[in-house]
C-alpha cells in the first residue's frame, strides 16, 4: 500500500525535480566558469512575461508558444539592455538588473490583471510552479512503469522535462570539447577554429531551454538556484571540470529529492498541520548545500567561484 502510495503521489513529482534541477544545473557549470551566472538568474526572468504574453496569445500552455514567447522576450530584453547602456551611459550590470526586475514585475502585473482561472498559471504558479499537483492517480504500484496505458496517463510535465534534460546532457555531451576550450581560453579556441561566440550563444539557449521547460513545473524560483547553487557548489568540491559536472548533478538531485521530503513532511515532524511549498523546499536545500560547501568544501579557500586552477 505504501508503495502505491508513493508512485501515485510522490515518483512524479520528484522525478520532475531531478530533471529540472539537472537541466538547469548543466549549463549553470559553464555560466559559473564564464562567470556569467547573472544570464541563469537573467533568463528566468525574462521567460515569464514572455510566456505570460504567448498564453494570452494562444489561450494554452504549451511548449512551442512558451518557447517563441520566451525567444521574443529575451530579443526585447536585449534590445532594451542596449538602450538603456547607449542613450543613460550605465554600466552594462546596472542595465541588465533594471530590465529583468521590470520584465518580471511587468509580468507579475500582467498576471495580476488576466483571467487564467482556467489553467495552472498565476503569480504564485509563476515563482512556485505547482510541482505538488503533478500526481500519477492512475499508478497501482511499481508494475504500473511497465504498463503502457497507465504510462500514457503520466503528467505532460515529465516526459517533457525528461526530454529537454536528456537533450541538454546529449549536446553537452557532443560540445564537451568545445565547451571546455572555449570555456578556458577563447583565444586558443579561436586559433583552433572554435566558434566560440556559438559556443556561447548555445549555452544560452539550453539555459533558456531549461528555464521555459521548468517554468510550468517549479516555477522561476527553482530556475534561479538551480542554475547557480548546485554548480557553486560542486566548483568549490573539486578542481577537475567532469568531476564538478558530475558534483553539480548529484547536489542537484539530491536538493531535488531532500526539498521535495521535507517540503511534505518536515512541516509534520515540528508539529506543523500543512506541508509547504516544495518549489520553495528546493531552492533552499540548494542555498544550504552551497553553504556547507563553502564551509566544508576541500576547495573552499580558492578566490571566487571562477576558472581558477582548473585541469
Amino acid at each position: 500500500m505504501m508503495g502505491t502510495e508513493f508512485v501515485q503521489f510522490s515518483l512524479t513529482p520528484i522525478l520532475i525535480g531531478i530533471f529540472a534541477s539537472i537541466a538547469c544545473a548543466m549549463p549553470g557549470n559553464f555560466l559559473i566558469l564564464r562567470r556569467q551566472a547573472l544570464i541563469g538568474d537573467a533568463i528566468s526572468h525574462v521567460v515569464l512575461p514572455g510566456i505570460v504574453v504567448a498564453f494570452l496569445v494562444t489561450g494554452v500552455i504549451s511548449a512551442i508558444p512558451m518557447l517563441l514567447g520566451a525567444a521574443g522576450a529575451a530579443v526585447v530584453a536585449v534590445i532594451l539592455i542596449e538602450a538603456i547602456k547607449r542613450l543613460g551611459n550605465i554600466e552594462p550590470g546596472a542595465a541588465m538588473g533594471v530590465v529583468f526586475t521590470a520584465m518580471f514585475a511587468a509580468g507579475v502585473l500582467v498576471l495580476e490583471q488576466t483571467d487564467t482561472s482556467d489553467v495552472h498559471i498565476d503569480v504564485q504558479h509563476a515563482l512556485m510552479g505547482n510541482l505538488e499537483t503533478l500526481v500519477w492517480f492512475r499508478a497501482e504500484g511499481w508494475h504500473s512503469l511497465l504498463d503502457p496505458a497507465k504510462l500514457a496517463s503520466l503528467p505532460d510535465e515529465l516526459p517533457r522535462m525528461a526530454s529537454v534534460c536528456a537533450a541538454i546532457v546529449l549536446a553537452m555531451l557532443v560540445f564537451w570539447r568545445w565547451l571546455k576550450i572555449s570555456t578556458f581560453d577563447e583565444g586558443f579556441a579561436q586559433a583552433l577554429g572554435i566558434p566560440s561566440s556559438a559556443v556561447g550563444f548555445g549555452l544560452v539557449i539550453a539555459a533558456a531551454a531549461a528555464a521555459v521547460a521548468a517554468f510550468d513545473a517549479v516555477g522561476s524560483i527553482v530556475v534561479i538556484a538551480m542554475f547557480i547553487c548546485p554548480p557553486a557548489a560542486a566548483r568549490l568540491m573539486t578542481n577537475r571540470l567532469e568531476h564538478q559536472v558530475w558534483w553539480s548533478v548529484a547536489f542537484a538531485t539530491l536538493s531535488a529529492v531532500l526539498g521535495y521530503v521535507f517540503a511534505g513532511y518536515g512541516p509534520l515532524w515540528f508539529g506543523a498541520a500543512n506541508a509547504v511549498s516544495a518549489a520553495g523546499m528546493i531552492a533552499a536545500v540548494s542555498g544550504v548545500i552551497l553553504g556547507l560547501a563553502c564551509l566544508y568544501g576541500p576547495h573552499r579557500s580558492r578566490e571566487g567561484v571562477g576558472r581558477g586552477d582548473f585541469t
